[in-house]
């Protein structure tokens, strides 16, 4: 499989695993569920735009790597303070196996694709040819 197939499969489970992270985020509680939470979707529309129509430019490298950089974030900033090591909280929920998974599963294909656009911008030539 190519590079670039990989990486618009990655970025599109991640964009998949950070909504469903985001909507149990909102049933637990930890995030409000206001007008403000929309902004996600600006985020997400913004992802995806660069994962499908800007793919192997630079800019779409640079989104999705952004975005990567974002998501990666997320199990990290859970495992330390809001979720998963706050209390038994979430352990003793229903769902914690998927709140869990799910922050490993992100955590997994946002740094697969970190790596997949620092190759791609690697390779990219820097120079413009007229």
């Amino acid at each position: 499989m190519k590079e670039k197939d990989l990486l618009t499969i990655t970025s599109l489970l991640s964009i998949l695993l950070m909504s469903l992270h985001l909507a149990d985020d909102i049933v637990r509680g930890y995030e409000k569920g206001d007008v403000y939470t929309l902004t996600a979707v600006l985020i997400f529309c913004t992802w995806l735009y660069g994962t499908l129509m800007l793919r192997e430019r630079r800019w779409g490298y640079i989104i999705v790597l952004l975005a990567s950089l974002l998501s990666l974030a997320v199990p990290y900033l859970h495992m330390r303070g809001k979720g998963v090591a706050l209390s038994s909280r979430v352990a003793h929920s229903d769902g914690a196996f998927f709140f869990v998974w799910t922050l490993i599963a992100l955590g997994v294909t946002a740094l697969f694709s970190l790596i997949l656009c620092a190759r791609g911008l690697w390779r990219l030539p820097w120079r413009r040819t007229r």
